[in-house]
């Protein structure tokens, strides 16, 4: 199988030199979306932990209709925190919002010393395409 390289149109402006997904044989990995605004990226980051993990997610979910997909078909995310002890808890709630709580991705969260953009929140995704 060729990996396909996918760069959304109406992506997030990529904060260094990646794709926003790459998919082979149905998985399909995401880049780390960052709680930038696609329309306005040179906006600042919305202020605090739920602002910025619901624009991450809002990310995520123009990467993945970019590929045909929704967070439905999202396996595994890992999610990185620059104020781990202070946000965890917060980050968990909001984050969970997101999916149903019988269908909860896989996931790793790690506190990290800095993210691109001075982010609080940076989640990555694996996601498998539907058998045909």
């Amino acid at each position: 199988m060729t990996p396909v390289f996918h760069m959304i149109a109406d992506g997030p402006r990529p904060v260094a030199p990646f794709s926003h997904a790459v998919e082979i044989d149905g998985w399909v990995v995401l880049t780390g979306q960052m709680p930038t605004d696609p329309a306005a990226p040179d906006a600042p980051l919305p202020e605090g932990i739920v602002a910025q993990t619901r624009a991450v997610m809002r990310n995520l979910e123009i990467v993945l209709k970019g590929v045909g997909l929704d967070l439905s078909h999202i396996v595994q995310c890992r999610c990185y925190l620059t104020e781990f002890e202070r946000d965890y808890s917060t980050f968990n709630d909001t984050y969970a919002a997101h999916f149903p709580t019988d269908r909860l991705p896989a996931r790793t969260t790690v506190g990290v010393t800095a993210l691109a953009v001075g982010a609080l929140v940076e989640i990555d995704c694996l996601a498998r395409r539907p058998e045909r």
